[in-house]
């Protein structure tokens, strides 16, 4: 019985076995046709999609330093900014070379290069000095001082600072040629560690080929050939160009997010202020990449190009007359009495009907020199004064408030709680709205506002607080671009000064352009409006692009900046015109305040102001002293403007004197530049 129970069990296990087996092969033979179907799969069926993600996963490019931007032109297509090549020598550190090493590669290249060491401050001969001589530097410092470190009450970079700090100066009394070493070595470490460092440009010659020829030995250096932005016309629209960041500088931190995004990489020259940085999209160059190949050698598969130009609507050749008009007058003022507080003047000339900006500069003096302040036209605000009117008539015509041609007495106005207020000239007479503008009558203004208020003046009466009034005026001074964003084409614009203050008296001021504040280009805009009728059009410094060339030459043509209007005023047509005739007005009738300020062959129109401004003389932080800021806005001809120009002088003189002398140069300054205008474009 017990064998045959062990041939049952051996026949049992052997089924067992063979059953297995069967198992596995099959297994086996099913996995082998599964992935021969998958082999004939992708090498069949999608070879083509799978050679495309191999190529995509090996295919490697590299690109070089930025390529030169476009050029910038003004209007008649001279060259305002170009480009300069540039023979310059870079270092990046490489991971893992250490200090010494760096120390050996800068007495290396040291002999070849011509660097000013002169610049070499006590700081960087230290720190050349701890890299040099570290096990020397260690000594300087106490056990106890290195225990803080392992104790962590004092960091490794704290006990180093400590040893810098207490090298002996006797060893720092370095040869010429270390100083000159130790001048290259803190070039290389200058910035971010492993950055591009920028070690010298315009380079000579001999320079540029010694480190091109020994780039393996000179691990790290290298030679390319980058540029500069170059200004035919010096320094004139200079800061309104713009700049542009350099190639160790690359993208700035604060935006290294948005460049990032449009493929950018941090190496690269960007735009950093005004033109330069608002058309970046143009001017930016297109680099050359090269493929990688397997035999190491770079393939050039795009090649590089210059960036777009751009031409702008700037006159070069008015705006330096401009320039040179203002610095004239600024510098004859200063002789003049009462002129102690006045520092800039500025100016913009525009065609009203397209919103194109001819010229506009802005300088300052500053110990006797000039220097440029053409940015404060778009940041800096002034108080007005009387050339709001025209904006606050068409209030009073809107309203009802004033019916053309009516007739009111001009006599000092008395409210409760408000000193008098009179015009500039007390007891004009009994005189129209024509004549208000003309002879600008505060008081025709004072007595509009109050209807505005909902009240007819009487003397001593109260007025009452109408938020509904100073909405009014101030939605109508908006729609001319007073105290909002006039959209001038750049990265930067300040609003003005809009007031909280709920005095039912400061509505007077309001009127009378003394209650709230706005930059040059505001008042440009302003005054651009009314002259064409009634479009408030955003002001715009770009006029064409173009693609780049291979020449000297301009690149074709590839489109065209269109006027943008803004809004159009909520008035009638009789009331603009009406405005119109005023300050036509203004400029040549008998007494008219503007007479003179425009030659009468140019069929002038405009309105002058004169404004009380406060500052602080002793930079204390407290206002002490009251000042008179005098500007003028106008355009020309009346029948069919061609330009309108404002001007602008704050702290041009000041009340209270001993001679009660008012300067009169925006008087003259208007006078001269309108002339040059006329000669120039020739009406």
């Amino acid at each position: 019985m017990k064998k045959i129970n062990k041939r049952k069990k051996k026949e049992n296990y052997e089924k067992i076995i063979k059953h297995r087996w069967i198992l596995f092969l099959s297994a086996l033979i099913f996995f082998f046709v599964l992935i021969s179907f998958q082999m004939i799969r992708v090498m069949v069926f999608q070879k083509d999609t799978y050679e495309k993600e191999l190529s995509r996963l090996t295919y490697s490019t590299v690109s070089f330093s930025s390529s030169p931007r476009g050029r910038i032109y003004d209007r008649n297509y001279k060259v305002l900014v170009d480009n300069k090549s540039l023979k310059t020598i870079t270092y990046q550190k490489k991971k893992g070379v250490s200090n010494l090493r760096m120390i050996e590669l800068a007495s290396l290249l040291t002999p070849h290069v011509t660097l000013d060491f002169h610049k070499l401050t006590m700081r960087a001969k230290r720190e050349y000095f701890f890299a040099k001589e570290y096990e020397y530097c260690k000594t300087l410092v106490s056990q106890k001082e290195k225990e803080k470190v392992i104790q962590k009450k004092m960091t490794r970079r704290e006990l180093e600072e400590l040893m810098i700090g207490r090298i002996p100066e006797e060893k720092l009394n370095f040869s010429e040629e270390e100083q000159k070493i130790a001048y290259l070595y803190y070039l290389m470490n200058k910035g971010y560690t492993y950055e591009e460092k920028t070690i010298k440009s315009n380079v000579s010659d001999e320079e540029f080929a010694y480190v091109s020829e020994n780039n393996i030995l000179l691990e790290g250096f290298r030679t390319k050939i980058d540029w500069e932005r170059v200004y035919p016309y010096g320094d004139s629209f200079k800061s309104i160009l713009g700049t542009v960041s350099t190639s160790s500088q690359g993208i700035p931190a604060e935006e290294k997010e948005k460049y990032l995004k449009k493929g950018y990489q941090l190496s690269e020259r960007v735009g950093l202020s005004y033109l330069e940085k608002q058309y970046e999209e143009y001017l930016r160059g297109e680099k050359a990449v090269y493929e990688v190949v397997s035999s190491h050698e770079l393939k050039l598969v795009q090649e590089g190009s210059r960036g777009k130009d751009i031409v702008l609507t700037i006159d070069i050749d008015l705006q330096r007359e401009v320039e040179r008009i203002l610095e004239e007058q600024m510098r004859r003022a200063k002789t003049e009495p009462n002129t102690e507080y006045y520092d800039h003047s500025s100016v913009i000339i525009q065609n009203p009907k397209t919103g194109e900006i001819l010229a506009m500069a802005g300088k300052r003096i500053v110990n006797g020199e000039f220097v440029d302040f053409t940015p404060s036209l778009l940041i800096s605000p002034i108080t007005p004064g009387s050339i709001v009117k025209g904006a606050s008539m068409l209030v009073g015509y809107n309203t009802g408030a004033v019916h053309i041609g009516e007739r009111m007495l001009d006599e000092c106005v008395k409210v409760a709680g408000v000193a008098e207020k009179c015009s500039s000239v007390n007891n004009l007479g009994v005189i129209d709205d024509i004549t208000a503008l003309a002879k600008s009558s505060n008081v025709y203004q004072f007595k509009i506002a109050i209807r505005v208020n909902g009240q007819e003046y009487f003397r001593g009466m109260k007025m009452n607080f109408n938020q509904g009034a100073f909405d009014t005026y101030r939605n109508m001074y908006h729609a001319f671009g007073l105290g909002v964003k006039t959209e001038i084409d750049l990265p930067v614009e300040s609003n003005g000064y809009t007031s909280k203050d709920k005095a039912a008296g400061n509505l007077l001021d309001f009127v009378m352009g003394q209650y709230e504040t706005y930059t040059p280009i505001q008042l440009s805009q302003y005054i651009s409006t009314i002259a064409n009728g009634g479009e408030r059009i955003a002001p715009h410094l770009l006029k064409e692009v173009h693609s780049s060339s291979d020449t000297e030459e301009i690149g074709e043509l590839e489109f065209v900046v269109e006027k943008k209007v803004l809004n159009t005023i909520p008035t009638e047509e009789q009331y603009m015109n009406r405005v119109k005739q005023g300050f036509i007005a203004v400029l040549n009738s008998p007494g008219g305040y503007g007479v003179g300020y425009m030659q009468g062959w140019m069929r002038p129109a405009g309105k002058t102001g004169t404004s009380q401004s406060f500052i602080d003389t002793n930079n204390d932080g407290r206002i002490d002293t009251e000042t008179i800021t005098s500007s003028f806005i106008g355009y020309a001809p009346y029948d069919d403007p061609k330009m309108s120009i404002i001007v602008t002088s704050p702290d041009s003189s000041h009340p209270n004197s001993s001679t009660n002398y008012a300067s009169l140069v925006t008087y003259r300054i208007t006078q001269e530049i309108s002339n040059r205008y006329g000669e120039m474009y020739g009406y």
